[in-house]
């Protein structure tokens, strides 16, 4: 839980001092059966940043603006923070539960830019966690 009580779910990638690798990490607590934070880390390589960061600069996220995307509310928020190279940006929205919370807001087509992204990066965060923690050796 985060210090609100809300259920918290955070993805972090960190370059790592050579540049050649990343350290990756992962914490959940949903609270889901009354279990403990789920944190995972491991390694992964310079080409799998590469491809965070070209699903980044693909997105086009970095020219959007959060401020006319809905206020965090009681039903919680989310937010994004990149930094690449000398960029660095935050995003902050209410949580939102479907697409339907994108069309509906002031700015659907910046909502929808960050809906996608994350949407792109939780898939990717959640496949190498499998392929990471679930492959048994031979």
């Amino acid at each position: 839980m985060s210090t609100q009580g809300e259920p918290l779910q955070e993805f972090d990638f960190r370059t790592l001092g050579d540049g050649r690798s990343a350290a990756v990490r992962y914490a959940n607590n949903s609270n889901y059966r009354n279990d403990s934070l789920i944190r995972k880390e491991m390694c992964v390589s310079a080409s799998m940043i590469q491809e965070v960061k070209r699903i980044i600069k693909e997105s086009e996220i970095l020219k959007e603006d959060d401020s006319k995307w809905p206020q965090k509310n009681k039903d919680g928020r989310q937010e994004l923070e990149i930094r690449l190279g000398n960029e660095h940006i935050s995003f902050e929205t209410a949580k939102i539960g479907s697409l339907v919370d994108v069309t509906e807001s002031a700015d659907p087509e910046g909502l929808r830019v960050f809906y996608y992204l994350v949407q792109d990066l939780k898939a990717l965060i959640f496949s190498l966690i499998s392929l990471h923690f679930k492959i048994k050796p031979i």
